[in-house]
């Protein structure tokens, strides 16, 4: 079979998709749910619906909407009511839950309106009720709800100082925690003495359950302690508004109270569960590349680091599959997911996977028959309509009859206009589900 770019191009765009199926939002949390007369399964905990009087749907994130729509589709008229916070346009056909759609990455005013209204919710709820909690990647910055004394531009203002300095999702969430009156646990508390059970789409390295949507029933290991370290660390405490650094100085004193911990008896009647991740999408990316004809290879869920950085390390891999046939011979299909970070030193516009594959398309520039793709599942990479960007080896030659400087436009942050430029920007829409990133090499 003959293996050029174009066919190349095509095939990581199939394989890409088939990635996307696997983390499907609706169908990962029928795989996990099951009703059987009263009796509702959620993974291997059962719940006897009999002895239940008001079921909660609550919930927040990209993928949070269809989630909600499929448990309704399973449980009826058994679902008294419901709020789930989305990202503008990511929605569903509900009929019993309350959607509200809010900012992301950046949350707003109805972000913020949704997260009181939530809680108000289920602090009604009793220890002869159940609350179900939906959460899926987004769903921090969706779920607003600033602790007392801080106002919602407090955490709009912290949370772009955050974006720009390079601070990892895990980083970024730990600060959330201790700025929020819903996050780090904090909905677990306000729920108890109700049972609570957490379905959740992760979209954070290695899965922890504390981290997704920074956690809103999951004990908190973070401190505020840690909070000042990693202001220090990026150098950032003049940046941030006076009065969250002052919050923050304030808990390490002990005059305010600590995010729950592993210890708290709200925990025990909390069930958190991980329906879907990274790892899935890429191990059905693998399988689709396998039936396509490619050799493969899983490198790692679990990337982070500078996506600069990031993006040589996996053009130097498509370069070695060309000249020694290591790790694999050609035609090869390399994959990895995980999550990178961009570090701002320019005005342009774009996301990590927009300057992850200009990155690469420098480093494998002549270098025969390699493309690169990378995007992201939620189909929005950075503040853009695009999930990412596909460069093959003639991506630069292309741009240079364009009259355009990849590396003029890589210092500026502006990927995502190089790749418009070019018509290689990959857009899928929203796809209402959210498992981090997807990078598929391509060597043949």
């Amino acid at each position: 079979m003959r293996y050029d770019i174009q066919k190349l191009r095509d095939d990581a765009v199939r394989i890409f998709h088939k990635g996307l199926e696997a983390v499907e939002p609706a169908a990962a949390v029928k795989r996990y749910c099951k009703l059987e007369n009263d009796i509702f399964t959620i993974g291997t905990t059962a719940y006897d619906l009999s002895a239940i009087k008001d079921i909660y749907i609550t919930g927040t994130g990209k993928a949070s909407a269809p989630m909600a729509a499929a448990i309704e589709d399973i449980l009826g008229d058994r679902v008294t009511t419901g709020i789930v916070n989305v990202k503008y346009e990511h929605v569903a056909d509900v009929k019993r839950v309350k959607l509200i759609e809010a900012g992301h990455p950046v949350p707003d005013e109805n972000g913020r309106q949704g997260a009181r209204e939530m809680v108000d919710l289920v602090q009604k709820a009793t220890e002869d009720d159940l609350v179900l909690c939906l959460m899926s990647g987004g769903g921090s910055a969706l779920l607003p709800l600033p602790a007392e004394g801080l106002t919602l531009k407090d955490k709009q203002d912290t949370t772009n100082v955050l974006l720009a300095c390079g601070a990892t999702i895990h980083e970024i969430n730990a600060i959330r925690k201790h700025l929020s009156g819903v996050k780090g646990g904090q909905l677990a508390r306000a729920a108890y003495p109700a049972r609570i059970a957490s379905l959740m789409l992760s979209d954070v390295i290695g899965d922890d359950l504390d981290v997704i949507g920074s956690g809103p029933t999951v004990p908190d290991s973070s401190t505020y302690q840690d909070c000042m370290d990693l202001f220090k660390k990026y150098d950032i405490t003049d940046k941030l508004p006076e009065k969250v650094v002052n919050h923050i100085r304030t808990g390490i004193a002990g005059r305010i109270p600590e995010t729950p911990k592993a210890d708290d008896p709200v925990f025990q009647k909390t069930q958190n569960l991980v329906i879907g991740s990274n790892i899935d999408a890429i191990l059905s990316a693998k399988r689709e590349a396998e039936i396509l004809g490619y050799k493969t290879l899983v490198l790692s869920s679990m990337i982070e680091g500078e996506t600069k950085e990031v993006a040589l390390v996996h053009g130097a891999m498509a370069r070695e599959v060309l000249k020694t046939g290591n790790p694999l011979s050609p035609p090869a299909c390399i994959l990895s997911g995980g999550e990178t970070t961009v570090t701002l030193k320019g005005s342009g516009l774009g996301g990590r996977n927009q300057e992850f594959a200009l990155a690469a398309a420098m480093d494998i520039a002549g270098q025969g028959n390699i493309v690169i793709l990378s995007g992201g599942t939620d189909g929005n990479d950075g503040p853009t309509d695009a999930a990412g960007a596909i460069a093959d080896a003639e991506t630069l030659n292309r741009a240079a009859a364009m009259n355009l400087s990849p590396q003029a436009y890589l210092d500026n942050n502006d990927s995502y206009h190089f790749f418009d430029k070019l018509g290689d920007l990959l857009k899928t829409g929203p796809t209402n589900t959210n498992v981090m990133d997807v990078r598929i090499i391509l060597a043949a």
